[in-house]
């Protein structure tokens, strides 16, 4: 089973090129042309044990939505085909993660079923030119394109950089423990049969 998988997505707005590998060993070439993002999606891979090339260009002189959006939506198909048919992972995976005076929990289930719950207030509305509101439109596009029930939540933090660091952080932990291996688990961990 090679658990990786390479996605892409070509629009008027945007160009984005994702391969993946679940069993990597954390190592990174990321380039969408907003730094910040850069700096998220690369600890992503570095905190997940993820093998991550993300290649983007967009139309980051109008804003940067369209680039964060669509990056979600090609790195939540490349989750999805990466995991295959589910068989012998472990299915959920929770981590909190503290940064700082932050503190974060992310617990998902690979269920199949595309859901958020996004309980985050965010000091302010931005770091630097990054507004806060992209990181909810990142993950919801990643969880309806990977097909995760995903909740994410902040408990208390006051340096908006520092949440949404732990929110990436706790996400990446959180993946990388519901996509590993059980030896345990027989087939698709669900009584249906399938996810």
């Amino acid at each position: 089973m090679t658990r990786q998988a390479e996605a892409e997505r070509k629009t008027k707005e945007t160009a984005v090129l994702v391969r993946l590998a679940l069993d990597g060993k954390g190592a990174y070439e990321v380039a969408t042309g907003i730094p910040f993002f850069d700096h998220m999606l690369s600890l992503f891979a570095k905190h997940g044990l993820f093998n991550l090339t993300v290649e983007a260009s967009g139309d980051i002189e109008v804003d940067y939505h369209h680039t964060v959006e669509d990056v979600g939506i090609v790195l939540g198909q490349a989750i999805r085909e990466a995991v295959g048919d589910k068989s012998g992972i472990r299915r959920y995976g929770q981590a909190t993660v503290p940064m700082v005076e932050s503190l974060a929990t992310c617990v998902l289930d690979c269920s199949g079923r595309a859901n958020l719950v996004y309980r985050v207030d965010a000091a302010t509305e931005k770091v630097g030119q990054f507004d806060m509101e992209l990181v909810e439109e990142f993950f919801r596009a990643l969880a309806t394109e990977a097909g995760l029930d995903l909740h994410l939540t902040l408990h208390y933090g006051s340096n908006t950089h520092h949440i949404i660091e732990a929110l990436f952080k706790s996400f990446a932990r959180a993946l990388d423990a519901a996509t590993s291996m059980d030896p345990r688990v027989k087939g698709v961990p669900s009584t249906k049969g399938t996810l």
